[in-house]
Formats: structure tokens, sequence, C-alpha cells
């Protein structure tokens, strides 16, 4: 019997390897509160790929040395949820001391370092210490991309293995591939929504918001749109609200210029064509009805490409930037000063270079499962016929 910790969850689990919001039944507990459920995306996709019989959390809040010897005791391995762990601002609460008492693997799971949008990036001595002490307890440590190999790096970890995230390998399909179909067969296109911004993220808050509202309009004009939200609070208020709560909100995005009017089109989608969920499996859905997806979500995008459907990122931080530099994906620079055209986009060409890259990554994720020993149910592919140049 395999049993397995998860370092900082996010979400709770059903049916063994499926995720959902805290108490997804009662809405109106997080009504209020922003929450992205990309972050149950990842920790969802993460037991999908791993092989294991209980769960269980590995408390870092507080130090509880009966806890910490159970743990040691009952558990084969503990794992990090991928997330954007490697920054500034980043509080690990009591996981130092955790961790230094833990005997057991723990495993990061695709973790990744965020630059500020201005600035060097400078760690904290408790991200650094977390850090090294999750690489001494790992054969290989999983990380997002090549800047982060690089960040960790800097600080002395170099038992580093660039995997990606876990959302785009859920499915465990080996040979998935993006096959574009002619683009005037194209109807029905979702869009990643992200409002949710700051400085931290975004150099430039004004055009990160009215490029984002700029092409949401003009591929309604083309498509059948479906706007794909992740937490915002609006958004959820929109589509799970009371009456009272859904027209509060649409005031409060007038209030902020999301809207322009009540005859504005975007008021129409968000009215008719707007989509949240507090469940990891409702994406899977949405996506694989939509012969597209565009935007600003990278865990929506993600999903998206995970299900078969082409994906276009817009960039804007250097996050967002190591996902399409570590996929191959194609992807339009917000700042770059450009009008985006999809037909730019929409080339096979591009979309081979992201077949490419997941070729090689599913197996690196899989060879990360294998060389820390972690029970997983990735398949294996047979190895791609290799064409022999003779003289």
């Amino acid at each position: 019997m395999t049993r397995i910790l998860v370092m900082i969850p996010s979400g709770e689990v059903y049916d063994h390897d499926c995720v959902r919001w805290y108490r997804a039944h009662d809405i109106q507990r997080s009504i209020d509160r922003y929450h992205n459920i990309g972050d149950a995306f990842v920790y969802d996709s993460s037991l999908k790929l791993l092989a294991f019989d209980e769960l269980d959390v590995l408390e870092i809040r507080e130090v509880s040395e009966k806890d910490i010897d159970r743990c040691n005791a009952e558990y084969d391995y503990c794992f990090l949820r991928g997330s954007n762990y490697v920054h500034n601002e980043m509080d690990w609460e009591s996981a130092p001391e955790v961790l230094k008492r833990l005997k057991i693997p723990v495993i990061a799971f695709g973790v990744g370092a965020q630059a500020p949008s201005k600035g060097p990036l400078v760690l904290s001595e408790q991200t650094k210490r977390v850090m090294h002490l999750i690489a001494e307890r790992c054969t290989t440590m999983g990380v997002r991309g090549s800047y982060t190999a690089q960040v960790l790096w800097d600080i002395g970890i170099k038992n580093t293995r660039i995997v990606g995230c876990p959302t785009l390998f859920r499915r465990r399909d080996p040979d998935l591939r993006i096959d574009l179909p002619p683009l005037e067969t194209v109807k029905r296109l979702g869009y990643t929504l992200r409002r949710e911004v700051s400085h931290t993220y975004s150099p430039d808050v004004d055009r990160y918001l009215s490029l984002q509202r700029e092409t949401i309009l003009e591929m309604a004009k083309r498509f059948d749109v479906t706007v794909m939200a992740q937490g915002e609070i609006e958004e959820k208020k929109i589509v799970f609200g009371t009456a009272e709560q859904k027209e509060a909100a649409l005031q409060a995005l007038a209030d902020a210029k999301w809207f322009t009017g009540p005859d504005d089109p975007m008021l129409a989608l968000y009215r008719n064509k707007l989509f949240y969920s507090d469940t990891v499996a409702d994406y899977d859905a949405v996506a694989r009805r939509q012969d597209a997806v565009l935007g600003y979500r990278l865990h929506g995008n993600l999903i998206s490409l995970a299900n078969g459907v082409p994906a276009v990122y817009f960039t804007y931080d250097s996050r967002t930037a190591e996902f399409v530099e570590t996929f191959g994906i194609p992807a339009f620079d917000i700042y770059a000063g450009k009008q985006f055209v999809l037909e730019e986009y929409w080339n096979q060409e591009l979309f081979e270079r992201f077949n490419r890259n997941y070729y090689h990554r599913y197996r690196d994720m899989r060879l990360f499962l294998d060389e820390n020993g972690l029970p997983h149910r990735m398949a294996e592919a047979a190895p791609r016929a290799q064409v022999r140049h003779v003289a």
C-alpha cells in the first residue's frame, strides 16, 4: 500500500484523484473571496499522474513532533504541489522546521520562480532554506523551466529536472498532439480570463486589461465565445450568486469600466456566455467543447491543450513566458506594441514545435517520477522511428 502526503494542497479531494474547491457545495462560503481554481488544476493533475492508495496533508502551519513522527512512520513520501513558490514574498510558515524533521523523501512537483515586473528577484532566507531542504530529500527537483532552474542553480541547488507542469499531462497520453483544423471551420472559442492583476506581475496594468477586453470583443465578432473565468469575485457572483449579488457584481464591473454601457457586447457575453466552476473536471468538459482557446490564464490554456484543443497564450510576466518556452506554445507578447491577429498563430508549424516539446517533456516528467522512486500511472510510449541518413 502506498501512502503519500501533500504539502500545500489546493482544494478538497473526492473520488480518489479529483479536486474541487473546499466545500464546493457551499458556494456562499467563498463567494466574497478570490481564489484561483488554477491551483486546484495542478493538484488534481498531480494526483492523476501518481499511483497511491491513501493521501493526507503535511501540516506546515506549526510544528508537532507527534504528527511528524507519524508521517515518518506511516507515509512513503511527501510532494510539494507545483506552484509559483520561488519569489520574494512567499511565507512558508513553519515549513523549514517541519522539513528538517521529516525523514521521508520530499518531492517538488513542478515549482516555479516568479521574477518581479521591475528589479531583480530577491529571495528570502526562508525560501532558500526550504528549497535546499527539499533538494536534500529527493533525487531531483521538478521545476517549471530553465529560468527556475537557473534561479535555483544560483543559490546552489543543482539537482533539478525541467518537467513543466502536471496539468499538461493530466490525461497521461504520451502521444498527444495538436493538429489544427482549417480556421474557417472553427466555431466555438474559449477565452481564459484574468482580470486580477497587480504591478508585481504586470509592468503596464492598463495595457494588460485593455488588450484583454479588446481581444475578447474582437473574437466575439467572429466566433461563439465562452469567457472562462478562474476565480475573480465578480465573475463568481455572476455565475453562482443570488440575484442581488449578480446585479451588484455587474455594477462593480461597470464602475471599473470593464463594461462601457448597457449596450456593451461584453455585458451580453457576461450575461450569456460566462463560465466558472469550483470543480476541476468541469474545466475539462468546457475545454473539450471549444474548437480553440486563447487568453491570459496559464492553467486554463494548459488544460485546454491537455484535452487536445489548440491554445494560444497571451504572455505578460516571467511565469507565462517560462511555460511558453518550456512547451513551445504559440504566444502573443502583450507588451510588444502589436495588434493580435489570430491568423498569424494559426500555423501548424508553430504547433509542431509544441508537439515536439510535449513529446520530450512527457518523457522528462515520467523520468522524474521514476528517478525519485514514485509509483505512477504515466504510460511509457514506444520510441518514435528514427530516420537514418546513409551517405
